[in-house]
């Protein structure tokens, strides 16, 4: 932070023009380093939600909270990056007249946020918010709003986080496993998650035929975790086969190829081999 003059107005007009000058540094610095788009823009908490899936909502009154954990905002997502450093300069009279009250030692009112798991949400404060960021100030008071999601939102740094993350969540929609299960099936390219979910819509069709009895969602999620997924996991990494790969990757792998070469859907120690024979290394 650069030496005050003692003038509260002339200083805060200093900060908001340092604040936007940082603001296309790091703009023109992630374009250099060819960054993606997203890397600086404050996450928007409407899809966020969508894609982690809405359950509900509860007040938790006035908190303090990390300055550092706000990273979305529900509707200025255009007027801040995302160290909420302004993006334009029309936002200069509302931010400096903020910015001298600061300076003058006047209360600030807490800002009203949402919580969505480690993250929040700036509903109303933006300005507050901007300001405390650059005066690296470490906490703020807050109203909290916790809003409860189908899955979590950890992992989540940019908006183009939101597509793998709306993809699991569907995944965990239509094959509903138990918490400690559906952690360890994971992939890298989203729409695998498509195929994981038809795959395993699949197998509990055949199932259920076999059995001549109806079977729920979360039935057939489990039956097919612990009959099928595990084992042939088991067996894949005993033949070192995509040794690389997360286990559902080599799941999905496995599974095409065995079909491909056997046309059945049928699991045994010659076709294993047969599968770690072709393994493309």
């Amino acid at each position: 932070m650069a030496r005050d003059t003692g003038f509260p107005v002339s200083d805060a007009g200093d900060d908001f023009a340092r604040q936007r000058r940082r603001a296309e540094y790091a703009r023109l610095i992630a374009r250099l380093r060819r960054e993606p788009d997203d890397v600086n823009t404050v996450l928007p908490f409407d899809e966020v939600v969508r894609a982690l899936g809405r359950v509900g909502e509860r007040s938790l009154g006035l908190q303090v909270i990390e300055v550092s954990s706000i990273v979305g905002s529900v509707d200025r997502t255009d007027d801040f990056d995302r160290r909420f450093r302004p993006t334009s300069a029309r936002l200069r009279q509302r931010w400096e007249r903020i910015a001298v009250a600061r300076r003058r030692g006047e209360a600030m009112p807490p800002i009203s946020v949402y919580r969505v798991g480690s993250m929040h949400f700036v509903q109303d404060g933006h300005h507050r918010v901007s300001i405390a960021y650059s005066r690296n100030d470490p906490t703020i008071d807050a109203y909290v709003t916790e809003v409860v999601t189908r899955i979590s939102g950890d992992g989540i740094t940019v908006q183009s986080d939101l597509v793998h993350k709306d993809h699991y969540r569907m995944f965990c929609t239509r094959v509903p496993l138990p918490a400690g299960a559906a952690d360890s099936v994971r992939v890298t390219d989203p729409w695998d998650y498509a195929e994981l979910s038809e795959a395993v819509e699949a197998w509990g069709f055949r199932l259920m035929q076999d059995l001549g009895e109806f079977l729920t969602r979360e039935e057939v999620a489990q039956r097919w975790y612990d009959d099928e997924f595990v084992p042939v996991v088991a067996l894949a990494r005993a033949a070192d086969i995509l040794p690389n790969r997360t286990e559902a990757e080599t799941y999905l792998w496995i599974a095409r190829e065995r079909y491909r070469l056997v046309r059945r859907h049928v699991w045994n120690d010659e076709i294993v081999e047969r599968l770690r024979r072709q393994n493309p290394r």
